[in-house]
């Protein structure tokens, strides 16, 4: 699908115009233009990045196959994105889509075979304040970008939210079977999320810190605030991570505490029933010559030692904090 704003004289002019309007205001010295392609046909690929616009080859090989890594390619007559938008999926799992950016001398190109929500959003925002100036696609470039590092949000808020979970599960009753599959799929979203975030940062750095043409120096300090707010959103990620591992050994230890408090417990019930085993052992030898079965009081004996030694046992064990 084509969907399109046109600007003349920095002021919005028309909202979806046919491509042979797009071709003769791209010849205007007055006109900025934003032509996006969402899922397209091959049809409207030729089009819009053949016919329209006369974007180099390699550049269209680019856009209609997947790009592992954002990046950023300067040709003579525009700038060329590779980015990467995240959609959230079932369980609050999400996929990086791609997103191709070229930025012209009057006009703004975005490519996404999937529908991204972001972009939709801006463009419904554009139309609805006509009054809004905008004085060439550098800042069209920036509304973008501005919004799909903001559809990050819920994506991290969700993060944040699972991360919490796990700590506190860990400070609970989870099971082991219940936290290590979790810890393990939090750390590789993590993961995940930093490999975007990265690439990402680095190519919005360059392209506001190499004196690009097609970037005005008004439009330079908002890029600037958009590569600080990757790099938060990249410190945070990998902050969860290490906590994630933290709380991955807390728990470890937890578990190993609470083995060496029931280890020390029946080492204590054993020491306590040890007097009852010395005691009976002895009492019950059957040796002809043994003086202390053929006692009066033999029997009581042995029940006044068996209870003398085993409350002198249970004493101290408990003064040691054992039992």
């Amino acid at each position: 699908m084509i969907s399109s704003v046109l600007y003349r004289q920095k002021k919005l002019k028309e909202e979806d115009a046919s491509l042979e309007t797009l071709a003769a205001a791209r010849k205007e010295s007055d006109t900025v233009m934003w032509v996006n392609l969402s899922a397209p046909t091959k049809e409207e690929i030729k089009q819009v990045l053949e016919q329209l616009f006369g974007f180099h080859p390699l550049a269209i090989e680019d856009c209609v196959s997947d790009s592992p890594a954002p990046k950023l390619e300067p040709y003579d007559e525009y700038i060329y994105l590779v980015m990467h938008a995240v959609v959230e999926t079932t369980n609050h799992a999400f996929e990086p889509v791609e997103l191709d950016i070229f930025i012209g001398k009057n006009y703004l190109v975005t490519y996404h075979r999937e529908p991204l929500p972001f972009i939709d959003r801006v463009m419904v925002t554009l139309a609805q304040t006509p009054d809004q100036t905008i004085s060439g696609p550098d800042r069209l470039a920036q509304h973008v970008l501005d919004a799909m590092i903001e559809s990050y949000r819920p994506l991290m808020e969700n993060l944040r939210c699972q991360v919490e979970r796990a700590e506190e599960g860990v400070l609970g009753e989870i099971t082991a079977a219940e936290l290590f599959p979790k810890i393990v799929s939090l750390r590789k979203r993590l993961s995940r999320i930093r490999r975007v975030m990265q690439p990402e940062e680095d190519v919005i750095d360059e392209l506001c810190n190499k004196q690009q043409p097609l970037i005005g120096k008004a439009i330079a300090p908002y890029l600037r605030d958009l590569s600080q707010e990757l790099h938060r959103i990249d410190a945070q990620a990998g902050a969860w991570g290490e906590q994630l591992i933290l709380s991955f050994r807390l728990y470890l230890n937890k578990t190993t505490h609470e083995a060496n408090e029931g280890i020390r417990v029946l080492t204590g019930l054993t020491a306590v029933t040890f007097p009852t085993l010395l005691v009976g052992s002895w009492f019950g030898m059957n040796f002809k010559n043994m003086h202390e079965l053929k006692m009066p009081f033999g029997y009581p004996l042995a029940i006044a030692l068996t209870v003398l030694l085993t409350g002198a046992t249970w004493l101290y064990m408990r003064r040691k904090g054992w039992i």
